[in-house]
């Protein structure tokens, strides 16, 4: 599927269309977007290649984790568990924020801002039934639940390699992780980089965040803007992500640096340029470690999004199986 792929050099696909875009690639109903990538062939030589333990390990955050504090004003976890008299039997009620823990961002999240476009040219009244157009699920987030996001998985551990590099990291302050420095990671690692990938960067976040207090995470969420270091708005970064992956996450709340350095987003290109998932929030602190344990940074990864008919975004509900 590679060969099929366009040159990142050739975007957009839709020359009429916004910076960057892969409208039309796969059809212009298309809502799965780079997740087309994971063909059954990709997903089978990755399991038979990538399974040799069984060994298996959580990336999904609570859903509380944050409790009452989850940054960008978003709505807490709250779980109400109740008994169902006379019989002794519990049912529970949970609300909460899709973004307010490990998530997968969808097609309907973050739109070109200027143009005001979703995926495949999805509009703002087509979501939610305005000026008389009728409401449609259109790239909601049940449609990647039909097969998952599953796949052969990588970790770049920058985390790991920029202390062993003497290098001050800055997790709530704006700073970009260079595309070089991810290439170099994987170098250093061993890792293999195959076309298809789903993409784990550990950035550092998690680990700086579980070392607050309550207070200076209060602190931190009532700063505006929130600033978050995490990959780098450029062309030398959209090149590596297109040429690459089928998915794209990491530990950090908002993926790329915080705010934009540039006249544009990440997300404005990944998600309603190409349809690429981004991951938030995951928790990579065990994963890291085992990684390091057995040398091998790659597995299989198994994430279910939530199907829920034109769904914003999803707890990833995700599995690396070594």
């Amino acid at each position: 599927m590679a060969d099929r792929i366009p040159k990142f050099s050739d975007l957009p696909v839709d020359k009429s269309g916004p910076h960057h875009n892969a409208w039309g690639l796969y059809g212009k109903d298309d809502q799965l977007g780079t997740l087309n990538r994971l063909s059954d062939d990709i997903v089978k030589a990755a399991a038979q290649g990538e399974i040799q333990t069984g060994t298996r390990i959580n990336l999904d955050w609570p859903l509380d984790a944050q409790a009452d504090v989850p940054f960008f004003g978003r709505q807490a976890f709250h779980k109400e568990v109740y008994q169902k008299p006379p019989r002794i039997v519990n049912d529970d009620v949970w609300t909460f924020n899709t973004q307010s823990s490990s998530q997968w961002d969808g097609l309907r999240h973050f739109g070109y801002q200027k143009e005001e476009k979703f995926y495949n040219g999805v509009t703002l009244d087509q979501i939610h039934g305005r000026n008389g157009v009728e409401k449609s699920n259109v790239n909601g987030i049940h449609a990647w639940s039909e097969k998952g996001i599953v796949g052969r998985a990588i970790l770049l551990d920058y985390h790991e390699w920029r202390i062993k590099q003497g290098r001050d990291h800055h997790a709530f302050e704006t700073g970009a992780i260079p595309a070089a420095d991810l290439k170099q990671v994987a170098k250093d690692q061993g890792t293999e980089i195959k076309f298809g990938d789903i993409l784990l960067i550990r950035s550092g976040y998690m680990d700086a965040y579980n070392k607050l207090s309550r207070s200076e995470i209060e602190t931190m969420r009532n700063k505006q803007p929130l600033t978050f270091t995490g990959v780098e708005q450029s062309d030398e970064m959209m090149e590596f992500l297109w040429s690459n992956f089928s998915a794209a996450g990491g530990d950090h709340p908002s993926f790329e640096a915080w705010p934009t350095q540039k006249d544009y987003a990440l997300h404005e290109v990944m998600l309603a340029g190409w349809g690429m998932p981004i991951g938030e929030l995951f928790d990579l602190e065990k994963l890291g470690a085992h990684c390091k344990k057995i040398g091998r940074w790659s597995f299989f990864l198994t994430s279910e999004p939530t199907n829920v008919p034109g769904g914003v975004a999803s707890p990833p509900n995700a599995l690396a199986i070594f």
